[in-house]
């Protein structure tokens, strides 16, 4: 029987079509994994030709989210080529650059993120651990990488653990608090890399921030890492501002390592006339140090005025000529019983008013807490105000940075002068000048008014 074009085209549409059969609940199920190969835990006589992962129903070529394919959700470690990740609508074939090798752990992990074709997205992995030859190890490797110029965690972090000496590279990647753990590795010496992976591509490029050491792993072992960008360079000096008469602020084109104190012999101050002449400073600080000074000095002024308006109201308590009849004392109200602070059934007890709350626990931020992150900020402090509309240089040598190099640099300052007087100051004066004439009218006008003294009383003596 021959179909007609427009039945022709609506059974084509309609066999396309990967929505929900009409008049059934929609489907929310993400995928599921059926069947690994090798399976978890195998220790293989040979070499596999390749790896599969089947699904139970059609799978989506892109990852949830993302402007990536599905390649990006699985990681196979050992390897030091490119891993091929083949779709074929319910299954992912992975294939390593030069196959599977014979004497090896292998690690094959399943990010979350994919979805089935109406967007189901799993979101929880699979982690396949088989072996080529040796026995199924039972070691685990856990941390956290933090963003430490950003002092903040670094989620998504490239984990890469090195295992010596044959140089086999293991990854992993962080969750969103910059935790990893690396569970059945192979015991042994290796070297940790903590990457931020800015591009997605699950390689170390010479640009991205990382931090690296070094442990033997037996049973487990847990890791702090640090991410920071590794110039091969010193820090240079970018530009100088002045803060007020006696405070200068340096900006550098790169963090200063903060292990090292600011010091004074670092940072010279000349006039542009005489360079060689240096003026003397007070103090070189971080930003922190310096906010920490200038609390503590405007708390130490607080208290001073606190304990002046004390002594004047003591004095002016001990002032017996000023008596006043004293204000009748309020009626108490009636006592109230204090109630106890309610606690939840089951729980922890509330927080009692004006009780700090529990601070955020975090691993990340405990590391962060424990090591401030790097500025590429210095304040100094001069030890004489700077001297409005001069120039000046300030030069810097053998400031480190976070790599350890040393950097110098040179930048000139021009001290500002004060603010001009506003173009309307001068009707401002005459204003006042005129109000105080009017006043001065005013009292004339009042004494006009008094009565005459009279005149057969006689003067006072002079």
């Amino acid at each position: 029987m021959r179909l007609t074009t427009a039945a022709a085209v609506a059974l084509t549409v309609g066999c396309a079509y990967a929505g929900d059969p009409p008049g059934g609940p929609p489907d929310t199920t993400p995928p599921t994994v059926l069947r690994v190969v090798p399976e978890s835990g195998a220790v293989l006589a040979e070499p596999p030709h390749q790896a599969e992962i089947d699904f139970d129903e059609v799978i989506s070529e892109q990852l949830a989210g993302q402007q990536r394919d599905i390649g990006g959700a699985v990681i196979l470690s050992p390897v030091t080529g490119k891993v091929s990740v083949g779709w074929h609508r319910t299954r992912l074939t992975i294939d390593p650059k030069g196959g599977f090798r014979a004497g090896r752990i292998y690690r094959l992990e399943l990010l979350p993120g994919i979805t089935d074709l109406r967007q189901n997205r799993m979101k929880r992995g699979r982690l396949v651990v088989f072996s080529t030859g040796p026995p199924i190890p039972a070691a685990t490797l856990t941390g956290t990488v933090v963003d430490w110029p950003g002092n903040k965690a670094a989620p998504g972090a490239l984990v890469e653990a090195v295992l010596l000496p044959d140089s086999l590279p293991y990854r992993a990647v962080a969750d969103s608090a910059g935790n990893f753990a690396m569970p059945v590795m192979p015991a042994g010496e290796y070297q940790v890399y903590g990457v931020v992976d800015q591009n997605g591509n699950r390689r170390r490029e010479p640009r991205e921030a990382y931090d690296v050491t070094r442990v033997t792993l037996q049973d487990s072992a847990s890791l702090e890492l640090y991410a920071f960008t590794h110039d091969t360079v010193g820090p240079r000096l970018r530009t100088v501002e002045a803060v007020d008469s006696l405070t200068l602020r340096l900006s550098f084109d790169r963090p200063l390592d903060p292990s090292v104190a600011p010091d004074t012999s670092q940072v010279h101050l000349a006039t542009a006339d005489d360079s060689t002449t240096y003026l003397a400073l007070a103090g070189v600080l971080t930003p922190a140090g310096y906010d920490s000074v200038t609390k503590a000095a405007a708390a130490a002024a607080a208290a001073a005025d606190s304990l002046k308006r004390a002594a004047t109201a003591a004095a002016a308590a001990r002032d017996t000529t000023r008596r006043q009849p004293p204000a009748p004392a309020p009626a108490a109200p009636p006592p109230v019983p204090a109630a106890a602070p309610s606690r939840p059934r089951g729980g922890a007890a509330a927080p009692l008013p004006g009780r700090p709350t529990r601070s955020d626990t975090t691993r990340a931020m405990r590391m962060l807490l424990r090591r401030p992150a790097p500025t590429d900020v210095r304040i100094v402090r001069l030890a004489a105000p700077l001297q409005p509309g001069s120039r000046y240089v300030v030069t810097t040598a053998g400031l480190k940075g976070l790599t350890g190099i040393l950097g110098h640099g040179h930048a000139a300052l021009l001290a500002p002068k004060p603010a001009a007087r506003r173009a309307g100051a001068a009707g401002d004066s005459l204003r006042a000048g005129a109000a105080a004439d009017s006043l001065r009218g005013a009292r004339a006008a009042a004494d006009s008014l008094r009565p005459a003294r009279d005149s057969t009383r006689p003067a006072p003596p002079e």
